[in-house]
């Protein structure tokens, strides 16, 4: 069985940090807490390490993993355009439950899966993922759950649904606890389509609602956030009309 570190302790802390960062040199997965729910790491850079990391979610190339960053900077390293209406939005909500879809670098040396071009970018609010992410670079890293399965909130549940498919578990405690009032739709971060927008040929999209409420977006960025579904004459997601 994985071991699981207790990052509340220091020994465990610096065993299990070092033993994570080892992991994802060898192109194994990790899992680690984030601000939102457990997330399963992998070297983004490694093609066999991500088809590992989709692999033990049971998930398909057609669904490639966000990448987690450690700043701003790595946006404008990975992005190939960002606008500034998501310079705005990386501004109020970075680090925490935000994630930016944009145009990638066309010469990253990377492959996600069907990105379409695409990459799905965040900066966790987490100081243990921060700190890895100081260290590894960026990392390809999906919720730490078996596909169809709810979001692992603690490493023990992750554990539970993803086994020795890890070699490593960081366990930060209970994840998103400070969202949970936050008035968004569940534990995950809201992920914002910026695609459109930086083609000239759009607005920004949400993609799914979480943390970072629609309102609270809305406030930064005004009519640049595409109209909502019942303004639009739709059905909100996850209604249906008759």
């Amino acid at each position: 069985m994985a071991p699981i570190y207790d990052c509340s302790v220091d020994s465990e802390l610096l065993t299990g940090m070092r033993l994570a960062r080892a992991a994802i040199g060898r192109g194994e997965l990790v899992v680690i807490p984030t601000d939102t729910v457990y997330g399963v790491a992998a070297d983004a850079f490694d093609p066999a390490a991500v088809q590992r990391l989709l692999d033990a979610k049971g998930r398909g190339r057609q669904s490639p993993p966000p990448v987690l960053i450690p700043g701003i900077p790595t946006l404008d390293a990975l992005a190939q355009s960002v606008p500034q209406a998501v310079r705005d939005l990386v501004a109020e909500f970075w680090p925490g439950g935000l994630t930016i879809v944009v145009p990638a670098q066309p010469s990253l040396a990377w492959d996600l899966g069907e990105t379409r071009g695409t990459v799905a970018l965040r900066m966790p609010s987490d100081t243990i993922a921060l700190e890895l992410l100081s260290e590894t670079g960026p990392l390809a890293v999906s919720s730490a759950n078996l596909t169809g399965r709810p979001s692992a909130r603690t490493a023990a549940d992750a554990e539970r649904m993803l086994g020795d498919s890890v070699s490593v578990y960081l366990d930060g405690g209970e994840a998103g606890a400070g969202y949970e009032n936050d008035g968004g739709a569940d534990s995950s971060s809201t992920i914002v389509d910026a695609t459109a927008l930086a083609a000239g040929v759009g607005p920004l999209r949400i993609l799914r609602h979480g943390v970072i409420s629609e309102e609270r977006l809305r406030a930064v960025v005004g009519d640049q956030l595409e109209p909502r579904a019942t303004d639009r004459g739709e059905a909100p997601a996850g209604e249906t009309t008759t």
